[in-house]
């Protein structure tokens, strides 16, 4: 335990530190002739290996105050021998130069010779300047930052409009646009105006959202997405994400073995010298860019960009990524992006209907290296949004925009409010829902889900469930959901139901209840296939006749006090029978020479769950909300007092559990997903109460779970694991000329467990329960092992791994070697 939390805040720890940047050098001084001691006259002082520098004035003084520094400085001047002297950069220096006459100048013959590609030399100063020219080096910088989101529908065909199933809708494709390469029909759109904030020591940045403009969403929280926060793309970053991707920028730090090079250009930009760059993959289907960029003859600035996804790079449903930027020095060696556009092409295929995604952001007002006090900074969330933000009227718009809408993008509102108001695209519109939610929606009521209409196990036999849950139209504070269902084999109803109250949606407070008198398996993984699912009864290896009938009444408060920190204060009460004939409740005793059957157990506890996950951002419904992660480790501490005498619990104990997960990315080179869990139950307990630890007998593979063990295989009242997978992005597969067009992409994955067991816990339930002598469960004496070897993205929708149990293999009825499927969408 000890050194599992040390480990826990070794992690957090370097993950959450800070990087420097580079700091303006200042330097000054004289150069003076080293005999007569007078002042040398214009006198070029300039850093070595830079363009940065200036002449002595009348007094042979000088001054420099520049990012653009280096470790040296050196003073050249006609009829003197010229002279360096070291500078520590970063720093306020003053540094005088005593320079020596020399004689009759020795005669100098330059020769030409075959040098290097230029480019790649431009390429090193664009690198060796990257963090000085990159906008976070400054103490403080904001901006005004206008941002337009656009969705248009390609591949618009007349045979598509005149099919009968559009006959309402055909006066949408009045905005078809013929102008570019795809036919295209603009049908949503967004807008925002935010004022950004950014402050370097502490880092901290703001972003206020003044105004919001949503043509057809009915949800205020997508209203934080909408600004420069969540839609920026910063060429310096070594990786740009997108779609989960990491793409290499051609200006990363190891560019140079990812990129060609070529320097086809040079002219004057906004009064600028500019050498026009051009870059290429070196090899293919890796996630780069092909394109041109303009850099700056002085600073090595990027002054413009134009990059568009390879040819044939290893991402899904992505024909086109192109991204363009525009960037100009608003003050004195500080660059800042003014204008940024992107463009993505969605589609399944070429000749398939799909969809473009468009952003236009441009920034103005920008405001440098005065920071604000730390009060302006503070606050529960890093996005703020004015509660008038989607209340500005026309003409607000028009005044406010920096760019003018063209023709067909000021007719998007209007359309997009006209088709909500059709009987046919409500229609459309349910299908969807259905699929992606498993709830039909009628009125006050959603029917659902459909996946658990019917399902099949032995102990039940053929199972039927009725459900559903109050709709948003009901009440977008209270929702009530419940479900019946019937077993024709054990000839019982199974129920359940609850509530849950909503105070206040962001940050997040809310409470609620449930009851449910059902079936269960014990030991499964949170994210595995309930047991109701038809598809977990029809692709087991084993059949689920070890299910638990429990009865159970839960209640909790839940309250975010910090985005990304939150806590959630529960209290369950379980009754747990065996169900079926494969497995029961017994006891032995001193007293008693034969083991004797336990009908029930019954407990009662109190749970305090905190979750910390710094910057974790959410996408939120009226009642439920989706995490979109977070760049840093997600921290999870539950700690549970079980209680006795409470509605009959019987039993007193406390348990701790531990956890940290993380997606660690390597660039070009994929990434990692790791799960760190430790904990430990005090007090005896009988082992349902126990770690029953997390099984699988389906032939699906579960992420969550040790997909080759069986339920009930292994009890523990004091454990610790570690899972780590490996997504290669098609590292190896990719150079593979003949698995390339496959674009199938590799993973390793292993996972670990260790654990104890107090043998006293045999005194209130042995683990013998079919009378023969021996546990029926197990406990790990030593280190439980699975290892997998898979391949992701077959078909695009499938991964299969390959998992070898390398542990406990005299284990009966278990599998040593095992191919599990995973059906997965993924860009």
């Amino acid at each position: 335990m000890n050194t599992t939390v040390r480990n826990i805040i070794l992690t957090v720890f370097v993950l959450l530190s800070l990087h420097g940047w580079s700091q303006k050098t200042i330097v000054s001084g004289k150069v003076l002739d080293a005999q007569t001691k007078e002042p040398i006259l214009f006198a070029p002082v300039f850093f070595v290996g830079t363009k940065t520098g200036v002449m002595t004035d009348e007094n042979g003084a000088f001054r420099i105050e520049t990012y653009y520094s280096s470790d040296s400085l050196r003073v050249n001047a006609v009829g003197y021998q010229s002279q360096s002297k070291k500078i520590k950069q970063g720093t306020t220096m003053v540094v005088n130069f005593e320079l020596n006459a020399i004689g009759e100048l020795e005669t100098i013959v330059i020769k030409p010779k075959e040098g290097p590609n230029p480019a790649i030399a431009l390429v090193k100063n664009v690198l060796r300047n990257k963090k000085i020219n990159n906008r976070e080096k400054l103490d403080a910088y904001e901006y005004e930052a206008y941002n337009k989101v656009e969705f248009d529908l390609n591949n618009i065909t007349e045979e598509f409009q005149k099919r009968k199933i559009f006959k309402a809708f055909e006066f949408v494709f009045d905005g078809v646009d013929t102008t570019q390469g795809k036919p295209y029909l603009p049908v949503f759109m967004t807008e925002s105006l935010s004022d950004f904030y950014f402050k370097r020591d502490p880092k901290f940045s703001k972003e206020v959202i003044k105004a919001t403009k949503v043509s057809g969403v009915e949800n205020e929280s997508i209203n934080q997405f909408l600004g420069d926060m969540y839609q920026n793309v910063n060429i310096y970053d070594n990786e740009i994400i997108a779609f989960g991707k990491s793409f290499t920028s051609p200006i990363s730090a190891y560019c140079l073995g990812f990129y060609d090079y070529d320097l086809i250009d040079s002219a004057y930009i906004d009064g600028k010298w500019c050498y026009k760059l051009q870059f290429f993959p070196r090899r293919k289907q890796e996630l780069l860019f092909f394109g041109e960029m303009w850099i700056n003859d002085t600073t090595y600035a990027v002054k413009s960009v134009d990059a568009t996804i390879a040819e044939g790079a290893n991402i899904n449903w992505i024909k086109e990524f192109q991204v363009k930027q525009e960037y100009n020095e608003v003050e004195d060696e500080v660059w800042m992006l003014v204008q940024d556009e992107l463009l993505i092409d969605f589609n399944i295929s070429d000749k398939k209907m799909g969809v473009y995604g468009r952003k236009t952001a441009t920034y103005k007002n920008f405001v440098i290296n005065k920071p604000r006090n730390g009060e302006f900074y503070s606050g529960l969330s890093d996005i703020v949004v004015n509660e008038d933000a989607d209340e500005k009227d026309d003409a607000f718009w028009k005044e406010a925009r920096h760019i003018e809408l063209s023709e067909n993008q000021e007719k998007i509102y209007h359309m997009v409010d006209t088709l909500k108001s059709l009987p046919q695209f409500r229609t459309v519109a349910d299908i969807i829902t259905l699929f992606v939610s498993g709830y039909k929606v009628k009125g006050n009521f959603e029917f659902g889900p459909y996946y658990t209409f019917y399902s099949f196990n032995p102990v039940e036999g053929n199972r039927f469930r009725l459900g559903g849950r109050t709709s948003n139209q009901f009440s977008k504070r209270l929702m009530l959901d419940g479900y019946l269902a019937y077993g024709l084999r054990d000839e019982r109803f199974k129920y359940g139901g609850g509530f849950i109250y909503v105070l206040n949606k962001n940050p997040r407070m809310a409470f609620g209840a449930s009851g449910k008198r059902d079936m269960e398996q014990l030991g499964q993984a949170d994210g595995a296939f309930r047991e109701d699912n038809v598809l977990s009864s029809l692709a087991r290896r084993n059949p689920a006749n070890k299910l638990t009938d429990v009865t159970e009444l839960t209640s909790y408060f839940e309250r975010e006090w910090l985005y990304g920190f939150s806590n959630k204060l529960i209290f369950t009460h379980r009754v747990l029978k065996p169900a079926g004939d494969q497995y029961r409740y017994v006891r032995f005793t001193p007293a008693l020479t034969e083991q004797q059957e336990v009908d029930f157990l019954i407990t009662s506890e109190f749970t305090l769950y905190t979750r910390f996950a710094y910057k974790e951002k959410f996408v939120y419904g009226q009642f439920e909300r989706v995490s979109l992660g977070t760049t840093y480790p997600a921290l999870e501490i539950l700690f549970s007092q079980g209680i006795p005498d409470i509605l009959g619990s019987e039993f007193r104990y406390r348990k701790l559990i531990a956890r940290v997960e993380d997606k660690v990315r390597f660039g070009p080179f994929g990434y990692v997903k790791y799960n760190v869990e430790a904990g430990k139950i005090f007090g005896n307990l009988p082992y349902p109460l126990l770690m029953m630890h997390q099984g699988n007998e389906t032939f699906f593979y579960d992420e969550s779970s040790y997909n080759t063990m069986n339920f009930f295989e292994f009890v523990s009242d004091e454990w610790a694991s570690v899972w780590a997978t490996y997504h290669a992005e098609g590292l190896v597969l990719n150079k593979i000329p003949v698995m390339r067009r496959l674009k199938w992409r590799e993973v390793v994955s292993m996972k670990a467990l260790v654990g104890s067991y107090d043998e006293a816990n045999d005194n209130i339930l042995s683990r013998d329960f079919n009378y023969d002598g021996r546990p029926d469960i197990y406990t790990l004496g030593r280190p439980y092992v699975e290892a997998a070897l898979g391949i992701e993205n077959i078909f695009k929708v499938l991964r299969v791994d390959a998992i070898w149990r390398l542990s406990y293999l005299d284990n009966p009825n278990i599998v040593r070697f095992g191919i599990r499927a995973k059906l997965q969408v993924d860009f």
